[in-house]
């Protein structure tokens, strides 16, 4: 085992967002705070006796009579600095409701830092099961119900009235704990929440997010009980001098990642469970959606490398489920955790999107949501939009009754079909007889997911920004099918799903299917004055727009992996994620067709082995892919 490296403990925080938290902890002690809000620290008990820790900022100036509503954040990540006489910097999602005045409430989890307990992954919901009281059910609901009864008895100066909030995995324990929710809590926004670790995160459509191999330290390696100082970072991997993508090419199979983690629980689980058995289907929290009672302020980023899944398809379960939560939806122009602070100059990428886009969200939709449900009228008539979504390619806000745009009566939402031609051209019409283009995928020399990939060393700046990337890189390689339309004569606005079917064959019994839908630039196109890399050009920029992978096995099912049969054609479906885009005039629309997406997927060995986390060397071998001009990817375009 190599010692460990600076740079891996870095790429570890700004992957999970403990860095982040982390800094603002630790900084230097926050005057402002100080001077505003006194801390307190408890040790609460839960009903079966388990202790958590709780840190409570009051206003001082509660004690001149008034009172607030509790705040809530619920963390994996640390709820540091530790010691009553130790501030945060800054408290809440703002600055905004910081000074507005609140009882923020940090709170770490079970088994994590200073809490007692036995951590796990994804804490599957037991709570709103039958006969759950008799059992003495745990879960996430059950310990966040007997947090707020706690406080409610012990901290004064409150107004009976509780809100949750929290980014990324602690996104999660706010949608978790809004699950039979104690009366009190009134309001809860999980900003860029997991969902189900089988589709985002550590998975895309059940294939490997290798990337994550570098965040398994902080799930996988539990502590051997309540502490406040780091515990999972004695040992790690040396990267210097590598950049991310030899790092991962080096590695090799899966298997050989056991050298680093064999002794991590996590990754134990992993590897012992490559379908979507039981273990991962119980850590799903979409099936418990269901007469959620606080209201829902559901944030994400278009442009979240790590959790886009989850505020889309909780927003819309919730929709269809628990209307009574009056669920909202906010998805900025942002990567993971872009809206929690101000850039002034919003940018992802090479590309401009405006000027304080995070401030807006705050203080118009943010701050009013929290104020009407704790301080408020706290019933659902508030001005606030039902959905509010960014348009990636025209740059602005836009308002919906309901996403996606198309189940509501009163869009005028259409379908469009663009069928996969074997000239290579985007036609909204089939071509007779069928057609095909090929193309062979070598294991050994993966399409790289990210140009900067091959330069940047494994510290996750490639996998942030790589959602909107240019694709110029990919279009040139032999190994990547590009298909596009003729220059649009006017703006085209695509909103909602997207739907892939591909007809194809393989030389092999395995494939991996990555389907991009991408913005081309007109060659006239000409630079913002922000431009981050002044070496780079507009000019027929191929910006991603949207991209996902299909494991071809899970083509049928993800719990029953099936083989292909050689030089068989078979159907492939699946959805790319939600976008809201307008491809201007003068642009064209271009879908990118390829099997490997390396090392943000792990690399399919194209040979059908009953577990690819133990897939040897020996697997992995050359396939040649066929794709048949009846393919096509379906969108909604809107007004």
């Amino acid at each position: 085992m190599k010692p460990i490296h600076w740079r891996a403990v870095w790429m570890i925080a700004a992957f999970t967002t403990f860095l982040a938290i982390c800094l603002s902890a630790t900084a230097c002690l926050g005057n402002s705070v100080r001077e505003q809000y006194q801390k307190f620290e408890y040790q609460i008990p839960m009903r079966d006796g388990v202790k958590l820790y709780t840190a409570v900022y009051v206003p001082r100036r509660a004690s001149t009579g008034n009172t607030y509503p509790f705040l809530m954040q619920r963390t994996c990540f640390g709820s540091m600095p530790y010691g009553t006489e130790q501030y945060k910097a800054s408290l809440g999602p703002s600055p905004t409701l910081q000074a507005d005045g609140y009882i923020f409430v940090y709170q770490d989890v079970r088994g994590r830092w200073a809490s007692e307990g036995q951590w796990t992954n994804m804490t599957p919901v037991v709570s709103d099961r039958p006969n759950a009281s008799a059992t003495n059910a745990i879960d996430e609901s059950t310990d966040t119900y007997d947090t707020i009864d706690w406080l409610l008895s012990h901290v004064p100066y409150h107004n009976g009235r509780v809100g949750l909030w929290g980014m990324s995995y602690a996104g999660f324990y706010v949608i978790a704990s809004s699950i039979k929710a104690h009366p009190a809590l009134k309001a809860s926004s999980p900003q860029a929440p997991i969902a189900d670790f089988f589709r985002e995160d550590i998975h895309h459509n059940g294939a490997f997010t290798q990337v994550a191999l570098l965040a398994y330290p902080l799930f996988g390696n539990r502590s051997t009980g309540p502490t406040t100082k780091p515990w999972f970072l004695p040992e790690w991997i040396q990267t210097e001098g590598q950049t991310e993508f030899t790092w991962h090419q080096q590695l090799g199979p899966l298997a050989n990642a056991r050298q680093y983690l064999a002794r991590n629980a996590f990754w134990q689980q992993t590897v012992a469970h490559p379908n979507y058995d039981h273990f991962w289907q119980e850590r799903n929290i979409l099936p418990h959606l269901q007469h959620v009672r606080p209201a829902m302020l559901v944030v994400g980023g278009w442009f979240d490398a790590e959790d886009l899944y989850g505020p889309l398809s909780i927003y819309k379960t919730l929709a269809t489920k628990s209307p009574e939560s009056r669920p909202m939806l906010v998805m900025g122009p942002f990567g993971h955790r872009g809206w929690s602070e101000e850039t002034g100059h919003t940018l992802h990428n090479d590309l401009y999107f405006g000027d304080s886009l995070a401030t807006y969200y705050q203080r118009t939709i943010e701050v009013p949501f929290f104020h009407h449900y704790l301080k408020g009228a706290g019933d659902g008539k508030t001005e606030l939009p039902n959905v509010c979504l960014f348009d990636t390619g025209l740059k602005t806000w836009r308002t919906f009754a309901g996403w996606p745009a198309s189940g509501w009566p009163a869009s005028t939402s259409r379908s469009l079909r663009w069928y996969l031609t074997a000239s290579g051209q985007l036609s909204t019409q089939t071509t007779k007889p069928v057609r095909f283009r090929e193309y062979t995928s070598d294991p050994a020399h993966p399409v790289p997911y990210s140009e900067a990939s091959l330069t940047a060393e494994p510290d996750f700046s490639a996998l942030a920004s790589y959602m909107s990337a240019d694709q110029r890189f990919a279009s040139e390689r032999p190994d990547v099918l590009t298909f596009k339309t003729d220059i649009l004569p006017e703006n085209l606005t695509v909103g909602g799903e997207i739907k892939v079917r591909l007809k194809v064959s393989t030389t092999g019994t395995d494939a991996d299917w990555v389907v991009k839908l991408i913005d081309v630039y007109p060659p006239d196109e000409s630079n913002h004055p922000y431009l981050p890399n002044p070496k780079t050009q507009l000019a027929n920029y191929q910006q991603l727009v949207r991209a996902d992978v299909m494991r071809g096995r899970f083509r049928h099912s993800f719990e029953r992996p099936k083989p292909f049969t050689p030089n068989q054609v078979t159907e492939v479906t699946f959805q790319l994620q939600d976008v809201l885009h307008t491809f201007k005039k003068g642009h064209r629309v271009m879908i990118q067709v390829q099997s490997s997406w390396f090392p943000l997927i792990d690399r399919n060995p194209q040979t059908f082995v009953e577990n690819i986390y133990k897939a040897r060397n020996t697997d992995f071998k050359l396939a040649r892919h066929r794709l048949y001009s009846d393919s096509f990817v379906e969108v909604s375009t809107l007004p």
